[in-house]
């Protein structure tokens, strides 16, 4: 034990492996688990939608039915991250993170093997039970590494995983679900995942520190979420936001296909030009918010989304140029807007309550994802030569959504925490880089009593 504890001492001094050096490698390698499971998930929820076109020609189903192969992941998500808000705090992030993804890439694995509709949206709900979960905790992980003066970066490079899944992830899908038929990305996207997975216990700490705070009955601790004013000022937040993407998105490749006059191989282009513009945009957005606040680009960013979301709705035949431009300014627009809506989120919340806040948070976004695409989709007709009816109405509704989070945005607070409790959180996350949770917190008592023995003596 003496031996951990100068260990711990050397941590705080900067000296030995445990140092602030190490310490920051620690936390880039941290970030790109995440941001690599951040990749697989996105890139699992986002290729049905390109793939829209074949899915409905293939399985002959209509607009409101490919809306379900869509909703069912993101309603599956949303109970489960009720049932995960319940309990997520009583164990290790890193336990559940891994058991977690595990079930998430098996259940990529049956949307490989579904043979028809209804089992391609069976096996949908069941990856969306374990995938919609870890992104609410990828984002409690951030929350627990990264203090709040960085936590814009670290959401920014968060991000990338998604600005990568739409420069490689989905057009390399799509080229495999166009070449080769919809069940093959959903393969490889299952047996790229578990390198990750392997890695992920080698990596990342414990993160148990949590487990030691004394708790109440977990359901009351998951109905507290939903009567406290902060926390329902934050999922209003996250219910608008939410409602003003997904009325629109899943069905922007069909429209461009059947409307702006795109060909399904020229579909590609628009997610890599997306993704490029995304990948360079997040940390540069993620270090403004930090700098300038994350409400005012928050402010900045939003009304230019609702800008591009009735453009690209309302958007006649044009050259495919013209299209792959204003989809790539929309979805900069959009991550541009979560990284500081996330970041707000997430700071919004005791660190103690942090991993069942944002399971529940997780669970309403992915509702909310639902209710959009089901919105939409209610929304859209598709007429006798293939065009889709109506997507000008859908935009508007997501233009609305997304202005009312201007006001929305300013009323969630951000949770201060005191200086004491501060530096007592900072000492345990160092210690717990290279000790258990439990090890951190005698690490972290004795660091304080020899600071106060030194000023004494001094």
């Amino acid at each position: 034990m003496e031996s951990l504890i100068d260990d711990h001492s050397q941590t705080s001094a900067g000296h030995g492996p445990g140092g602030p050096a190490f310490d920051r490698r620690r936390e880039q390698l941290v970030l790109f688990i995440l941001a690599a499971v951040q990749f697989a998930t996105i890139v699992d929820f986002m290729i049905v939608m390109p793939l829209g076109p074949q899915l409905m020609r293939t399985l002959s189903i209509d607009p409101a039915e490919f809306s379900w192969i869509v909703s069912s992941y993101t309603f599956a998500a949303g109970a489960a991250g009720f049932v995960a808000s319940a309990i997520v705090d009583r164990f290790p992030r890193r336990t559940t993170f891994m058991v977690l993804y595990a079930g998430f890439l098996l259940g990529t694995l049956l949307c490989a093997v579904a043979p028809t509709y209804l089992t391609l949206v069976a096996a949908r709900v069941a990856t969306g039970a374990f995938g919609g979960i870890l992104g609410g905790l990828s984002m409690t992980i951030v929350g627990d590494v990264f203090p709040e003066e960085r936590r814009g970066r670290a959401t920014g490079s968060l991000m990338s995983g998604f600005a990568l899944a739409s420069i490689a992830g989905v057009p390399f899908g799509l080229f495999l679900g166009t070449n080769y038929g919809w069940h093959v990305p959903f393969v490889v996207l299952a047996l790229g995942g578990v390198p990750t997975l392997l890695l992920t216990p080698y990596a990342m700490p414990p993160l148990a520190a949590h487990v030691h705070r004394p708790g109440g009955n977990p359901l009351q601790a998951a109905l507290g979420m939903f009567v406290d004013a902060t926390h329902l000022r934050a999922f209003a937040l996250t219910i608008a936001l939410t409602v003003g993407g997904f009325t629109v998105f899943p069905y922007i490749s069909t429209y461009f296909v059947a409307n702006v006059g795109m060909t399904e191989q020229e579909l590609p282009l628009i997610y890599i030009a997306g993704g490029v513009l995304s990948l360079v945009a997040s940390p540069i957005i993620g270090k403004l918010a930090d700098r300038y606040g994350k409400l005012r680009m928050y402010r900045i960013i939003a009304p230019l989304s609702a800008l591009f979301l009735l453009l690209i709705t309302h958007l006649p035949p044009v050259p495919s140029l013209v299209a792959v431009v204003l989809f790539g300014s929309l979805m900069v627009s959009n991550v541009g807007r979560m990284i500081a809506a996330m970041a707000m989120i997430t700071g919004s919340v005791e660190p103690r309550r942090r991993g069942g806040f944002m399971s529940a948070n997780s669970s309403i976004q992915h509702i909310a994802s639902g209710l959009g695409a089901s919105l939409g989709g209610a929304i859209i007709a598709e007429s006798a030569d293939g065009r889709l009816e109506h997507f000008g109405i859908v935009g508007w509704i997501a233009a609305v959504a997304t202005l009312t989070t201007l006001w929305l945005a300013g009323r969630v607070g951000s949770h201060q925490v005191a200086p004491a409790t501060a530096a007592s959180i900072s000492l345990e996350a160092a210690a717990e880089a290279s000790a258990d949770s439990g090890e951190a917190m005698i690490a972290a008592v004795e660091c304080e009593t020899e600071t106060t023995v030194n000023r004494s003596g001094s």
